[in-house]
């Protein structure tokens, strides 16, 4: 791209019933691998970390930006931040279709969802 043209960043709090998918990482650390080949995105690297009795974080650094979600399961809670910059492309429903797909995965409702152009 010879010009810059601001990406999509989506930042939202979900809700979910499904607390056994809240309380560990490894289920949603296999959809983030399937997301990032999917979705062509260059991983550069990535944190987990369960907490006790349960919730996780996860972020997971992209060359284009990044993908992290924070759970609290006694609250039934998921935030979800995504953004993806438009370096080499236009990733904008890219970012739209994680979210869907992130949303779909916790089989969540979205409680707020905030997006910015940047």
């Amino acid at each position: 791209m010879e010009t810059y043209t601001p990406g999509l960043h989506l930042i939202a709090t979900l809700h979910s019933d499904k607390t056994a998918l809240l309380a560990g990482h490894d289920g949603f650390k296999s959809l983030a691998d399937d997301l990032t080949r999917t979705f062509d995105l260059q991983k550069l690297g990535e944190v987990y970390h369960d907490f006790e009795p349960g919730g996780f974080t996860g972020i997971i650094c992209l060359s284009e930006s990044h993908l992290s979600v924070h759970t609290w399961p006694e609250f039934g809670k998921v935030n979800l931040d995504i953004y993806l910059s438009n370096f080499q492309r236009v990733n904008n429903g890219t970012v739209r279709a994680i979210f869907d797909r992130v949303t779909a995965y916790f089989e969540a409702e979205v409680v707020s969802e905030n997006q910015i152009t940047r």
